[in-house]
């Protein structure tokens, strides 16, 4: 159920709790596995990559809410056994909600924060779902439950974040006093009597919020969420009076921290979300240094708008639970980098001490004290006139303070009973806008908006009565729905209502998407379509009551919406699937790679990103578009295995044609950069006269400096170089999407260590026989043909980057520019000095990556570096460096004499060698010359010099049968990798179909007769040298 550790010393300590959710549906259909494991309050989390090395963290409680539960007839989730570990809401408010509400009562302040990445459950164990409550609304119910029990003059307050009237640019203002320190100035307080009052607020203040999030281009994971319940008791009796608050707080998703320094890039994020995540970390590791005795100069409460308004709550008058991952702790093996931080995090949080005081209200303070010195000033007055007219002055001064202090008292209590009226007539009015909107979802279609934080799904309803209503920016028409979002116009489309059908017509140049498909006529639609206007504002729509039946609508959340935009591209789950079965034999059909699943998941998260980018880029004249792009990670994989792919995102400059290419991260990043920008042109367009100043380049997010780009790449297999056969290729360099960017003429030439070609006589048959000797080839690159990259735009150049085996730097050709067919003329020797198993094996099996890097003008070349690069005096550069350490020389220019010295010996090694082969074939002859000289048994001497001269005769023939089946597979592995990229067009009809299954079929048969004669040829040569070798043995007569 859940686990309870030891009590921390003192008691104001941070209390820190964990809880692990179930999968959620991506990662089950990722096929994700658990790693993280509970024993008692301690929470061990495993390394997916390194399965060695666990890390343990304990915190206060840890709850285990992944497995072991069963949902009821009422739809509350409980333990499947009674006992069970399974943690249901009622165990977390029982040890976080219940000592949040005590610290109240007793007039503490008292706090607690969500923390994790977005998506793992924080506004589940806030918030809570249906009957499953969270933590706000129990602790509403037995808050007013406290006050029903105790009828001393208590009132709750709910202090609402988002003024619900028009918003000034800037938000609200953060002020500071003395008395108050950091509050928001302008905030609106509703009086409540109960917590189904309470429920309903909260539900306003969704639903505000869901709209603010759209006006401002942002979701849920991008911004904080402050609940803050203020409780004032008065005790009569005692005249005693306590004010209490209460801070709930959602924090924005973990992952943006996680994203923003994963990665290297120019600009840093900067984005307030970050910001104050970043600040909240670094006034928590202040703080928990504070608690343990280390000196801090500073701790930086006033960096973030957040933790100004939590400074009370972290490290002031507050007694506080941090929950560090009530929401925040996701079990899956994909989401390790971010489960990982939060426990990092919720770690540091932990050490932190507070001092907490009981609040006394300012204001009845004030009175206290008035009241006070009145009654001085009366017992006063009360001397005086006894004493007589001798202080008549005296007198009416006294009269005079306490008539002032008396209308002082009475205008601060009005004061506050009229701001009490006012907040609870603008309740009564809000209470009666949501029961009309209930009324009406009763009589009319709607379209409901879908979030991708689920808690904000469903908040905004927008109803179509009948007639026709214009939807868009504009609210002016008393017949206009008003929608905010990227890419919506002043009148977007129109809805038409007529009969009980409705109908939606995009009007001219705006974007509408119904199930997928863009429309751009008149379009019926029916119940549950799925409805996109504008980049990214999805909504659901729903017919009239008589429609709508017993349907669940929960399946239709945001992944929905996306996965349909992403088949649209042609981009789903069946094609990676294809895609794994074709590039592994072994693979089973129905088991899709968890690989391929979470790069699905990427592309459909990243597709509102990049139409949301590309609608900002528009609107503020960046000129760049922005284009996802699915990465095949075998063009840079020696073994060529196909089944890892990644995210990337194409910037193209549409005025020069530029390109950049960013990771996934780079982009994330970039995307939060651009909506503040885009905040600002906004902020700047309201205020009349204001002159906007041009931003500098280097701070543009739309911007980057010119980087060499990958193109694609081209596998050059090594396998002849193994038998020492010449090889020479018309190599296809293929993009990250199968594109074709230019044909590459290579050659693999084995050489003698002087360079020189070697011949048909030097081929051999047992790969084996190179071990421990030296082996020499040459790379020849002899022309480019065909660059696509060049035809797009003549100002380009390319490049082309290898790395040959276990060299420490790669080698880049010199850049030629302008022109499409390019000579490179490029010829490099390598040599091993002594070839090693590992080297025979590589050649035999991997395949040389040749890299096709694209330049633009202003772009810096790459330059092939020589560091820990070792070369012979020859120039050759060395591979396979595992050998013997005095085989080789390190490029050094004051190593001269040395590289010579190695060089003689390596000639007098050799020279050695030669000798005593010399002298090994002249024994030879010497004993074949004394037996033909003697004649004695001629026919078996004459048998003995046939087999002396067939044996090298027999091996050259077949060093030439193997040299033509190698170059004969060779085409063979072309046609294969034909066939694996031939695909049909996801617009095909049937015609278009059957056209496919022919060209398919004819791909085949030429594969089977390649194949087929490079077999029965390599047979045929086998045989006739056989029938040869037993014909001039004399075997056959």
């Amino acid at each position: 159920m859940r686990a309870k550790g030891a009590e921390m010393p003192g008691k104001d300590c941070v209390k820190v709790a964990v809880r692990v959710r179930p999968f959620n549906k991506r990662e089950r259909d990722a096929g994700s596995h658990c790693i993280i494991s509970m024993a008692s309050s301690t929470i061990t989390i495993q390394d997916p990559r390194n399965s060695q090395s666990p890390r343990s963290f304990c915190f206060d409680y840890a709850y285990w809410s992944h497995s072991g539960f069963t949902r009821d007839r009422s739809g509350l989730y409980v333990p499947e056994e009674p006992g069970g570990r399974y943690a249901d809401q009622g165990s977390v408010f029982q040890d976080l909600g219940e000592g949040i509400l005590e610290n109240a009562l007793q007039g503490y302040n008292a706090t607690l924060l969500a923390y994790g990445q977005t998506g793992s459950g924080k506004s589940y164990s806030m918030v809570g779902y249906g009957p499953n409550k969270g933590l706000v609304p129990t602790l509403c119910d037995r808050l007013f439950q406290a006050i029903r029990a105790n009828q001393d003059s208590r009132q709750c307050q709910v202090v609402d974040l988002l003024s619900r009237g028009s918003r000034s640019p800037g938000g609200l203002r953060v002020r500071e006093e003395q008395q108050r320190g950091f509050y928001v100035e302008g905030l609106r307080r509703v009086p409540c009597d109960s917590a189904p009052q309470v429920e309903q607020l909260m539900e306003q203040g969704t639903r505000i919020r869901t709209t603010a999030t759209t006006h401002m281009n942002a979701n849920s994971s991008r911004s904080h969420m402050l609940i803050i319940f203020q409780l004032k008791q008065i005790f009569s009796k005692e005249s005693i009076t306590k004010q209490s608050n209460i801070n709930l707080v959602d924090l924005a998703g973990s992952e943006r921290q996680r994203v923003s320094g994963s990665e290297a890039d120019r600009l840093k994020e900067g984005t307030a979300i970050n910001l104050s995540l970043t600040t909240l970390g670094n006034v928590i590791s202040a703080l928990a240094d504070v608690a343990v005795g280390k000196k801090v100069v500073h701790i930086p409460y006033r960096d973030s708008v957040l933790t100004k308004l939590l400074q009370s709550a972290l490290g002031g008058n507050s007694r506080t639970v941090m929950n560090a991952q009530i929401a925040a702790l996701s079990p899956a093996d994909i989401c390790y980098e971010e489960s990982i931080s939060t426990l990092r995090y919720a770690e540091r949080a932990k050490r932190i001490q507070n001092r907490a005081v009981v609040n006394e209200s300012p204001t009845e303070r004030l009175v206290k004290e008035l009241k006070a010195e009145n009654a001085r000033l009366l017992q006063r007055l009360s001397r005086l006139g006894q004493e007589g007219r001798r202080a008549e002055d005296e007198t009416k001064e006294l009269r005079r303070l306490l008539t002032h202090n008396e209308l002082q008292i009475r205008a601060i209590q009005t004061l506050w009973e009229q701001h009490l009226q006012e907040a609870l007539k603008d309740w009564e009015q809000q209470y009666a806008t949501i029961t009309q909107e209930r009324r009406m979802m009763q009589m009319h279609p709607y379209i409901l908006n879908i979030n991708e934080d689920t808690q904000l799904s469903g908040v905004v309803k927008l109803f179509i009565q009948e007639g026709e209503w214009d939807i868009g920016l504009s609210d002016s028409s008393p017949r206009s729905i008003s929608v905010r979002g990227l890419g919506i116009q002043e009148r977007h489309a129109v809805f038409i209502n007529v009969q009980r059908r409705v109908y939606l017509t995009p009007l001219a140049g705006s974007k509408v998407i119904v199930n997928g498909t863009p429309i751009s006529q008149k379009t019926e639609l029916q119940h549950l379509d799925r409805l996109i206007l504008g980049s990214n504002s999805t909504y659901l729509f729903i017919g009239y009551p008589s429609e709508r039946g017993g349907d669940d609508w929960s399946r239709y959340d945001y992944d929905y919406f996306q996965s349909e935009l992403a088949a649209a591209e042609g981009i789903h789950l069946h094609s990676l699937c294809e895609e794994q079965t074709q590039g592994d034999s072994s693979a089973v059909p129905s088991q899709t790679d968890p690989s391929l699943l979470a790069v699905f998941y990427d592309y459909i998260k990243l597709m509102p990103m990049v139409a949301e980018a590309n609608q900002m880029s528009q609107e503020l004249h960046k000129g760049v578009e922005f284009k996802l792009e699915i990465k095949n990670l075998a063009l840079s994989d020696s073994k060529g295995h196909d089944l890892e792919k990644d995210i990337t995102v194409r910037v193209t400059s549409l005025e020069n044609k530029q390109v950049w290419l960013w990771s996934k991260a780079k982009f994330v990043n970039r995307k939060f950069l651009m909506e503040e920008l885009y905040q600002q042109h906004h902020m700047e367009q309201k205020r009349e006269g204001a002159a906007r100043a041009p931003m500098p380049r280097d701070r543009d997010p739309f911007w980057d400096p010119l980087e060499p780009l990958l193109l694609g790449s081209a596998h050059l297999w090594l396998q002849s170089l193994a038998f020492r056969i010449a090889l020479e290729e018309q190599l296809e360099v293929l993009g990250s999407e199968g594109t074709e960017e230019a044909i590459l003429q290579a050659q693999l030439l084995p050489c003698s260590p002087t360079g020189l070609t070697l011949g048909e006589d030097d081929i051999l048959i047992d790969p084996s026989e190179l071990l421990g000797r030296r082996l020499d080839f040459q790379l020849v690159l002899d022309q480019c043909c065909g660059l696509r990259w060049v035809k797009q735009a003549r100002n380009r150049g390319v490049q082309i980057g290898f790395r040959m085996f276990d060299s420490a730097q790669p080698l880049y050709t010199p850049a030629v520019w302008h022109n499409v067919n390019p000579l490179l003329d490029q010829r490099v020797h390598f040599t091993s000095l002594h070839t090693s198993q590992g080297l025979l094996e590589h050649l035999q099996t991997s395949a040389l990556v040749l890299e096709l890097w694209g330049l633009q003008e202003g772009c810096r070349d790459l330059v092939s570096s020589l560091e820990g690069v070792r070369m012979t005096p020859e120039g050759c550069f060395i591979i396979d460096q595992a050998g013997p350490p005095d085989t080789a020389t390190t490029v050094d220019p004051g190593s001269e004499l040395s590289c010579s010295l190695r060089a003689l010996q390596q000639d007098v090694e050799e020279l050695r060698n030669t000798n005593a082969a010399l002298k090994t074939e002249n024994n030879t002859l010497r004993d074949q010359l004394n037996t033909a000289r003697t004649g004695a048994e001629c026919g078996r001497g004459r048998s003995e010099r046939q087999g002396s001269s067939l044996r090298p005769s027999c091996d050259a023939e077949f060093a030439r049968a193997l040299k033509v089946f190698y170059h004969s597979m060779t085409s063979v592995r072309v046609q294969l990798q034909r066939l694996r990229r031939h695909r049909p067009s996801e617009e095909s009809d049937l015609l278009g179909l059957r056209l496919f299954v022919d060209e398919q079929g004819g791909l085949l048969r030429d594969f089977s007769e390649l194949l087929e004669q490079s077999v029965s040829s390599l047979k045929q040569d086998v045989a006739a040298i056989v029938r040869r070798k037993r014909e001039r043995s004399g075997i056959w007569s």
